[in-house]
């Protein structure tokens, strides 16, 4: 079975080497790093203020807004507050439950955020394809059932991942050369077989995102085909233009991610610090940037946002 001088053990602790390969610019790299967590915290959170404050936002859209604002939130702080702590004061360690938990929640908020961006997508196919239904089809049951199918198919598909991570004898090192707990990263530290890890972590949370990204592409396509017989070209523009920062959010998702996934598995002339470093923006970058480019994009919450603002000043 195992050899007499291999040790079984479930480590107590990991440790997170941050980037490896780049420790003298841990210290150069968490000012990026920092500025842009502070970023997507405030620029989230502020979006979820306007939203959640102001009647006028009280829409679905701007409802699957505020969700999406609160999983990047999720997806940052689950990551990079530990980043930091490594590159800051070396504190690698990180409990084997607590481990578990942050890998947890960052598939989670992955599988979850998919499956936002695809309830925007069906919110902007019943406003612009079926504007006179739209209220008697998105009512406030409807966004109800919507957000418990997200975040209960994202929780029923990574929990398995929990069991799947602590059925595995760990007798190798307890040295993870990442900046966070991902499965496949804790998983190969086992000294076991890990094919039902492999196969899981890379079919099933990888399928419901595909599931999504067809949907999505239907949505558009139905859109695209309502906008173009459209009679007045200033009607268009403004289907358009309302599809417009949707439509940066998804490809600011999706196109990094999968780029990242691809390079993780197919990319094996490319440096492991490489790797490390796109996992890492990856969870910075699309958080910092979706509320701006909502905040660019839409009439609605900038006027807002300037009335929030204009009465604070007041006050």
């Amino acid at each position: 079975m195992f050899g007499a001088n291999l040790t079984i053990f479930h480590p107590t602790v990991f440790i997170l080497l941050g980037i490896p390969g780049l420790e003298h610019y841990h210290t150069w790299l968490s000012i990026p790093f920092c500025l842009m967590y502070i970023t997507a915290v405030l620029g989230n959170g502020a979006l979820i203020l306007v939203v959640l404050s102001e009647r006028t936002l009280h829409a679905p859209m701007y409802v699957f807004l505020s969700m999406l604002a609160a999983t990047d939130i999720l997806l940052s702080s689950t990551t990079v507050p530990k980043a930091l702590a490594i590159f800051w004061f070396h504190a690698g360690e990180i409990g084997f439950d607590a481990c578990i938990t942050q890998m947890f929640f960052i598939h989670v908020a992955f599988v979850a955020e998919s499956g936002i961006l695809l309830a925007m997508a069906l919110d902007r196919y019943v406003a612009i394809c079926t504007p006179l239904r739209y209220t008697s089809i998105l009512t406030p049951m409807t966004i109800g059932k919507m957000t418990l199918a997200i975040w209960g198919r994202s929780i029923g598909t990574i929990f398995p991942i929990i069991f799947l991570l602590k059925r595995l004898p760990y007798c190798r090192t307890n040295i993870i050369p990442h900046s966070y707990c991902e499965h496949i990263g804790v998983a190969r530290l086992a000294c076991a077989d890990i094919t039902v890890n492999i196969w899981y972590g890379f079919s099933v949370p990888m399928a419901s995102v595909l599931v999504d990204v067809a949907l999505i592409g239907v949505s558009y396509t139905l859109i695209l085909q309502a906008v173009f017989r459209l009679p007045s070209q200033d009607a268009r523009h403004k289907a358009l233009n309302t599809c417009g920062s949707h439509v940066g959010v998804i490809l600011l998702f999706f196109i990094p991610s999968f780029f990242t996934f691809l390079t993780h598995r197919f990319g094996k002339n490319i440096p492991h610090h490489v790797h490390i470093l796109l996992a890492n923006l990856y969870v910075l970058v699309p958080p910092m940037l979706n509320p701006i480019i909502y905040g660019a994009k839409t009439k609605q919450i900038r006027d807002s946002m300037a009335h929030m603002l204009s009465l604070s000043r007041k006050s």
